[in-house]
């Protein structure tokens, strides 16, 4: 009986030694993980490094990027693991707050307009609480800590001592100006605190205390790991002492250095080991170097391996480690969430928000509410919004917590164009935003100038069911002199005289096609009034022909757009399809110059088929070429005279200076045109531009001199030529360009033009 005893014993024994966590070894060996932005991928590198020689890790405690890898690691992640998503692309854009593009949709977006720069503000608060609070947006890399650690938070219940390596993130109490050990609750909300970089990112709440980052106080914890864990050993891995030497030209450099407190980098404690990777100098947020970094910390710690096994005799294999992180990992529960609570919105706007990110299903996978979650962002009405996923066990799925910010109400945009000729224009434009039980969207906007003048009011009704849809109703008033558009460097021989003013409203039902598309189908209801002389010799005494012309345009327009820039775009590309019928009455009253002096009044009806297509290809080093075509297929009559009839006509301009122009030869109502363009970055931003297109009309519409009637000439004939060459340098607020453009079958077709800022007008009633 006792030979059995003991056998049984000893079995127990044995099953044990498998299940006791590594801090339950005869050497308790804590990992201390600096803070250091980017460069803390060598922690990965050091990690990789021990495991590979089998020294037991039995607690980590980290800072900033120290708390992100420390926390991955201890949630069941694996070095290579950890360096392939750190080395993305995707991780590089988290950081850098740009949102992924297939989550910024087109169909919410307005017309380009010429604004440099947008502005919220609040009636209601002092102007110090609108300034910006942070320089990047983080709802990716929130959501994305949340995918990552909530699964492993599930496990542990929310005790980072149950974590699959215990765990210690340290953040920056702002209130108390200390360092704030975290120890349990949410572990996505305690890593991202600890990397709220003052300035950066923003702050986070943790136990209703405003967090920042951990390197604030604590950069490097070596005391967080001996107060809490009491360990035999430390194995340090310090990647930074502090923020580089201030830059006088960098306010950011100079606030943070400011803010952080000078700290020790050394480990006093006589049983430890510090690795000091050797690190180039790179951007603060610059992940491209994760591999090499983490190769860098790999390396520097094989080079302390001696001094590591002086005081390390205990050994974990790798198959002891793998097998570990599978049973952890195991218990993860898939996330699949069923509650939705928020805050910071009242209860329609909450009920809104449930409604669009579950659409009335009971739950909602990872994938489903990631969908919804980054569209309901994109709508723009809120400021900041942090997530926090709670497993339930009762239910077996989890609870998500929304905090939400709303985004002040009003929006207000300011731009134009500057020119040394006479385009020059001011814009301006004040948005208003409502989240009810629907999105509501209220604009006026106005563009003041000597060649053009314009004003526009706008609402739209956004219906976010499962298969999303708006409804749009805008008004629009459009004046264009090109009388008073001459050229600056050039004098223009042949003036003409041109008025052109239009007055639409219109109301359109669209739905989405995509993230980066939209169809769109509207009614407009127009009236047009342009005055015109038909002949360059004329006197102050002398009255103007004027053709009137109201008529309606129902439309079916469909658009693909992912152009990186509203206008001297490098990359992306367009496509845009649009059927129109237009049935109307044109009036003529003719002035004291017109040959033909009685009045006339005609009703016209055509349809009208157009297409554009703008297309950038792979870069070639710092050399992109792009593609450009147009066409449009129409049965439009012609109009009372030769110019009323080029006037309403479909018109060719590419180029931004071109609509600023009324160029006969690039006019017809039915036409192809197609054009190369080359784009050479030179330095940054700055680009070298050259376009060059071919201007086709079926057949071009010519004016009889005696009677000032328009006809058609002969098929096929009657080709034009444009050309751009331009230096661009693409500013935060604007384009600033200088360049010489070519019109063929202009007395003076070379034009030497400089802007800054975007020609760019409200849209025309004609599709």
């Amino acid at each position: 009986m006792k030979i059995f005893l003991k056998h049984i014993l000893f079995l127990l024994l044995l099953h044990s030694s498998f299940l006791i966590p590594n801090y339950s070894f005869s050497q308790r060996v804590a990992l201390v993980l600096s803070g250091g932005a980017s460069k803390g991928g060598a922690h990965i590198g050091v990690i990789r490094a021990l495991e590979e020689q089998q020294i037991p890790i039995s607690y980590i405690a980290g800072t900033s990027i120290g708390a992100v890898v420390g926390a991955m690691y201890a949630s069941g992640y694996t070095p290579d693991e950890m360096e392939k998503l750190m080395n993305s692309e995707n991780f590089q854009q988290w950081a850098a707050g740009v949102m992924d593009e297939k989550y910024i949709y087109f169909y919410r977006k307005e017309e380009p307009n010429a604004s440099w720069i947008s502005t919220n503000f609040d009636f209601t608060k002092k102007l110090t609480a609108l300034l910006p609070s942070q320089l990047l947006k983080t709802y990716e890399i929130d959501y994305r800590f949340m995918e990552l650690l909530s699964p492993a938070n599930a496990v542990c219940k929310g005790d980072f001592d149950h974590l699959m390596i215990p765990f210690r993130c340290v953040a920056s109490d702002i209130d108390s100006t200390s360092a704030m050990v975290i120890r349990k609750g949410d572990l996505s909300t305690a890593v991202r605190g600890s990397m709220s970089i003052p300035l950066i990112f923003p702050p986070v709440v943790i136990n209703n205390k405003l967090v920042f980052d951990g390197g604030m106080y604590n950069n490097f914890p070596v005391n967080v790991a001996l107060n809490d864990f009491h360990p035999n050993v430390i194995i340090g891995s310090r990647v930074a002492q502090r923020y580089d030497k201030p830059d006088r030209d960098d306010i950011i450099s100079q606030l943070l250095v400011m803010l952080m407190e000078r700290q020790s980098d050394t480990i006093l404690f006589p049983e430890s080991v510090l690795i000091v990777p050797r690190i180039p100098s790179y951007g603060m947020l610059d992940f491209r170097h994760t591999r090499e970094l983490a190769d860098s910390g790999y390396r520097a710690t094989l080079r302390k391996i001696t001094d590591i096994r002086k005081l390390v005799t205990d050994s974990v294999s790798l198959l002891a480690m793998a097998q570990r992180r599978k049973e952890f990992n195991r218990q993860k529960p898939e996330m699949r969430f069923d509650s939705i609570h928020i805050s910071g919105l009242n209860k329609t706007q909450a009920r809104y928000v449930r409604h669009i990110l579950k659409h009335g299903k009971s739950t909602v996978n990872k994938e489903e509410l990631q969908a919804e979650y980054f569209r309901f962002i994109d709508e723009g009405f809120i400021k900041n919004i942090f997530p926090v996923a709670k497993f339930n066990p009762a239910t077996g799925y989890y609870d998500l917590y929304l905090d939400v910010t709303k985004s002040p109400g009003f929006d207000a945009q300011f731009g134009g164009n500057f020119t040394l000729g006479t385009s020059n224009m001011a814009f301006l434009e004040l948005q208003y935003k409502y989240l009810w039980t629907k999105a509501l969207h209220f604009m006026v906007n106005g563009y003041f100038g000597r060649f053009y003048t314009s004003a526009k009011v706008d609402a739209r009704i956004d219906f976010n069911s499962k298969i999303p849809w708006f409804v749009e109703a805008n008004y629009t008033y459009n004046n264009f002199n090109y009388f008073k558009n001459v050229t600056f460097f050039f004098d223009d021989k042949t003036p003409t005289y041109i008025i052109e003013r239009e007055y639409f409203g219109s109301l359109k039902v669209g739905v989405p096609c995509t993230s980066k598309g939209k169809l769109t189908l509207g009614m407009t209801y127009a009236f047009s009034n342009d005055k015109y002389y038909q002949s360059n010799v004329f006197s102050r005494t002398d009255t103007a022909d004027q053709t009137s012309f109201h008529y309606m345009a129902p439309a079916l327009i469909f658009e693909l757009n992912g152009l990186n820039r509203k206008q001297f775009a490098s990359a992306g590309a367009r496509l845009r399809l649009s059927l129109s019928y237009i049935n109307g009455r044109e009036g003529m009253i003719p002035g004291s110059t017109a040959v033909n002096p009685g009045l006339i009044e005609k009703y016209h009806d055509w349809f009208r088929f157009s297409l554009i297509y703008d297309n950038y290809f792979q870069r070639l080093g710092p050399l992109k070429f792009g593609f450009y075509a147009e066409g449009t297929i129409s049965n439009q009559p012609l109009f009372s005279n030769y110019t009323s009839s080029l006037l309403y006509t479909k018109a060719f301009q590419p180029l931004p200076e071109s609509q600023t122009y009324f160029l006969p030869a690039f006019r017809a109502n039915n036409y192809a045109a197609a054009g190369l363009k080359m784009v050479l970055r030179i330095y940054k931003k700055i680009e070298y531009r050259l376009e060059g297109y071919i201007f086709q009309p079926y057949q071009a519409i010519l004016e009889n001199n005696q009677t000032q009637t328009a006809y058609y000439g002969k098929k096929f004939s009657d080709r034009a030529y444009m050309a751009s060459t331009a230096i661009v340098y693409n500013s935060p607020l604007g384009p600033l360009s200088l360049g010489v453009n070519y019109y063929d079958k202009l007395p003076d077709s070379f034009t030497l033009n400089f802007n800054f800022g975007y020609i760019l007008f409200n849209g025309r009633a004609m599709p």
